[in-house]
């Protein structure tokens, strides 16, 4: 924010939450979804810098990891394909 704009100033929730005033979010172009780098210093000076995630990040094929297979197969990382309560017949 230019230094002539009064600070603004926002209230910490009980769950630790805080909302970006919509002045700065437009000002930083923040949207849903991007994240924010919370640095202190030795200080205790906060920073915080925007991390923007936008959809479509990773469309490049030469950063997706091959995986192996097809996609269609399914893992039951829980652990309940031995157990009959969870078997297609039930």
């Amino acid at each position: 924010m230019a230094t002539d704009e009064p600070p603004q100033e926002t209230k910490v929730s009980d769950r630790g939450m805080v909302t970006i005033p919509a002045a700065v979010r437009r000002r930083l172009d923040i949207e849903p979804g991007d994240k924010l780098r919370w640095t202190v210093d030795d200080e205790g000076n906060l920073t915080v810098e925007v991390v923007q995630q936008r959809y479509g990040a990773f469309d490049d094929d030469d950063l997706q990891a091959d995986l192996g297979g097809d996609g269609l197969e399914t893992h039951d990382l829980a652990g309940h394909e031995a157990d009959p309560a969870f078997s297609a017949e039930n």
